[in-house]
């Protein structure tokens, strides 16, 4: 990969790159609405070489003075993923170039880059900012208390990255992040599970963040969730009200699973999505 093969959309003032942070695997029993047989022949029959593989994008925002990630990935934390700096650092962005950090949320795949090798902040120069209900939840002890053996790990990891960016963190409420740049409410996948609207010179640019984790399944069955949603009906219907939107509105979209190509368009078919990537 060199820069010029990173997918990339210019947004008005605004440069846009999908950066790679690698894969993780998640087994398609963890997807409800669905059988993991079909499941995994939709996967094939799309071309998925590994029907439980899940690609992991950040976006990288440069313009207006600012150099902005969005979401860090899981930098290798279970074994997920890991290539996000060494990919930031062919478009010639270093960790200290990154002024701003926004979390779409605080699973491990989006905050595990936060943190070096050495336990201390990735981009020491960044402002983190994340919906104040996110970081309400993961630092609540009661929520820790009352989690699962398997989910404590997640719980410990989201509590080492608010502490370790604690004077750089922006905890926000309302829509407004950046000019040209406003946060969506995407409710039901985490307390404070945001997107993010790109806006500049009449194009636009909505970064959905995990509203789906298998783009060949859940875009052409929106009821499909996956156990990573805290609430999945209400994750089922904010998918089902945004494909509807994206496509009668032919938004252009972005979102952490993708794919590699990073940026795509919903179509309607009548009742039927369809993901068609931009190349």
């Amino acid at each position: 990969m060199n820069e010029i093969t990173l997918p990339c959309q210019q947004i008005g003032d605004f440069s846009i790159t999908a950066i790679s942070d690698g894969y993780l695997s998640a087994n398609l029993d963890l997807l409800s609405n669905i059988n993991s047989i079909p499941a995994s022949e939709l996967q094939k029959n799309a071309g998925a070489h590994d029907p439980s593989s899940i690609h992991i994008n950040c976006y990288l925002i440069r313009g207006r003075g600012h150099t902005i990630l969005i979401d860090a990935g899981a930098g290798g934390v279970k074994q997920w993923g890991g290539t996000l700096q060494a990919n930031l650092a062919l478009t010639g962005v270093q960790p200290s170039d990154i002024d701003t950090i926004l979390l779409t949320h605080a699973h491990p795949d989006h905050i595990g880059g936060l943190i070096n090798s050495l336990g201390e902040a990735a981009f020491p120069n960044a402002e983190l900012a994340v919906h104040q209900n996110e970081v309400a939840f993961w630092q609540d002890d009661g929520n820790l208390s009352r989690a699962s053996a398997h989910a404590r790990g997640n719980f410990l990891l989201a509590k080492k990255v608010f502490d370790k960016y604690r004077k750089r963190l922006r905890r926000f409420t309302n829509n407004d992040i950046l000019p040209g740049i406003s946060a969506v409410p995407l409710l039901g996948h985490t307390a404070g599970h945001s997107g993010y609207r790109i806006e500049s010179r009449d194009r636009s640019l909505l970064i959905w963040g995990d509203i789906v984790h298998f783009p060949l399944i859940q875009i052409s069955h929106p009821a499909v969730s996956i156990a990573f949603d805290q609430d999945p009906i209400l994750s089922a219907d904010t998918r089902s009200k945004l494909l509807d939107t994206v496509s009668s509105d032919k938004l252009l979209i972005a979102g952490m699973h993708l794919g590699e190509l990073g940026f795509a368009h919903i179509e309607r078919t009548g009742n039927t999505y369809n993901i068609s990537y931009e190349t």
